[in-house]
């Protein structure tokens, strides 16, 4: 059986937001629900320890719902998801499908042999991929404010968050990391504001239909849906066509003119090229001995405020621009969005400070793709790190494959590559692409790289490697975070 069509799904919700029937809950008292399910009152989330997916279930436990969900695996986030009061099952089965569930949600990743999902279509559940959720509930905020890009989307949905709070607009929000500030990624308000991270991958941002869009880059990412760049570029098309007529979309003036053409939004460009080709810009930038950077921004010749940011890197100067013309154009004044920026504490393993070990500084970064290794070595190079040792977990086989000539050309930055297995992910074994693959590539490239067949075996040459003043930098999207953790334990 296929999945319930969206118009389906969309009737049989008769979703409201900021509906102001109130209901009556916890021994009588009155709550007023943001988000009105139609007779929706109790919500399963196939996959619930995703962390779009475990935002999104605490959003709506938060509102009143009563909110249940499995997984695969027990983790750190089912763990808090069940300290909230949501029960997380472990594993995905059938009999998770009680009848008292009146919606399913699931993601893109969730086949129709799912268990769960095959007894949820058998027992007449009504069902919705997350995205399509999301767009629902967008239809009824008006300042949606939707964060997309190849890189850089969790930095500068956490930028945004900062400063949307800092001007007291009280936002909605959910983002595909760990904000540095709460350690949360999500928030529940009260105002018309939502603010969403927004991924390109199965094309989940076309169900979005945003009052402001942000384009950070466009790149040749995840091949194995899209294809070709071509197909990459026309997903981020059909995105900024889905801005609201009369709203706003913020891009980087690199990415394709194809994108921006004939939109019923306005255009306003960032980067760092003079006036003439960005709206706004950077002018006078200094980076400190940690690579964080200080610079103006300006608009045209005007010079708007001063920033100066606590986390590093030439590509966060950039995500801080990008989340700058966004406020700017929302109406918040200048020096509110640089104290927020300023002030902000980063998002987790974007760059995050773990501990020192033997006197080297340990830093864990979630870079999986070339262009992201090279921005993050780069603002490591930017440092006073006397050595850069690299720990590189490759993500997914196709994503190897696809790009293995640029990612053997991405470490010039560091002094020491340790490359680990590939990480899998959604994807099944590939015989043809393999982690060694890649060591003889980026020896290739003059660098001294070594290969480790496991974390502990990598743990244990880490530690007679590292020297004082030198810094590690555990990268990638897997768990290759748990090296560095294994480290600074023993």
């Amino acid at each position: 059986m296929k999945k319930i069509q969206l118009v389906t799904v969309s009737n049989q919700l008769n979703l409201k937001v900021r509906d102001q029937n109130p209901i009556t809950i916890n021994k009588g008292a009155v709550y007023m629900k943001k988000i009105n399910l139609g007779n929706v009152s109790k919500v399963h989330f196939i996959g619930i320890g995703g962390i779009s997916m475990s935002g999104l279930a605490e959003v709506l436990s938060r509102d009143g719902y009563e909110v249940t969900g499995s997984d695969d695996v027990k983790s750190a986030i089912t763990d808090h998801l069940q300290k909230t009061g949501i029960t997380v099952h472990i594993p995905n089965r059938a009999e998770n499908i009680s009848s008292e569930i009146d919606l399913v949600v699931y993601t893109a990743a969730v086949k129709e042999n799912n268990p769960e999902y095959r007894a949820a279509v058998a027992n007449g559940k009504i069902l919705i991929e997350r995205a399509a959720l999301l767009g629902f509930i967008l239809k009824g905020y008006d300042n949606a404010i939707c964060v997309a890009g190849t890189h850089g989307k969790t930095s500068t949905t956490s930028l945004m968050a900062e400063i949307l709070i800092e001007a007291a607009l009280d936002p909605t929000i959910s983002i595909g990391g760990h904000m540095g500030r709460d350690g949360t990624n999500y928030r529940v308000g009260e105002s018309s504001y939502f603010l969403l991270e927004s991924c390109e991958y199965s094309n989940s941002f076309h169900h979005w239909h945003p009052q402001v869009g942000i384009i950070l880059n466009v790149e040749a990412d995840h091949l194995d849906f899209f294809g070709d760049f071509e197909g990459v570029v026309q997903s981020f098309k059909k995105f900024a066509q889905n801005i609201r007529p009369g709203g706003t979309l913020v891009v980087h003036d690199s990415v394709p003119e194809e994108i921006t053409q004939n939109l019923p939004c306005k255009v306003v460009t960032f980067g760092l090229q003079p006036m003439g080709n960005s709206h706004f810009w950077a002018s006078n930038i200094e980076f400190s001995s940690l690579g964080c950077a200080k610079f103006d921004v300006m608009a045209g010749a005007e010079k708007l405020t001063t920033i100066t940011l606590p986390i590093p890197g030439r590509y966060n100067m950039l995500n801080a621009l990008a989340a700058f013309a966004a406020a700017y154009k929302l109406g918040i004044a200048p020096n509110v969005i640089a104290l927020a920026v300023s002030n902000t504490k980063g998002v987790k393993r974007r760059f995050e400070y773990k501990g020192m070990y033997n006197g080297a500084t340990i830093i864990d970064d979630y870079a999986h793709h070339p262009t992201e290794i090279k921005e993050c070595l780069a603002a490591a190079k930017n440092s006073s790190a006397k050595k850069i040792i690299c720990l590189f977990q490759s993500h997914t086989y196709s994503r190897t494959k696809n790009l293995l000539n640029e990612f053997a050309e991405s470490f010039a930055d560091a002094d020491e590559i340790v490359v680990l297995p590939i990480f899998a992910s959604r994807e099944t074994f590939d015989p043809t692409i393999s982690s060694l693959d890649l060591v003889e590539g980026i020896r290739r490239n003059g660098k001294n790289t070594i290969h480790m067949d496991n974390f502990d075996e990598a743990r244990k040459y880490l530690q007679e490697k590292l020297m004082p003043n030198d810094m590690l930098i555990t990268m990638g999207a897997g768990d290759v975070y748990f090296v560095g953790e294994m480290i600074l334990s023993t």
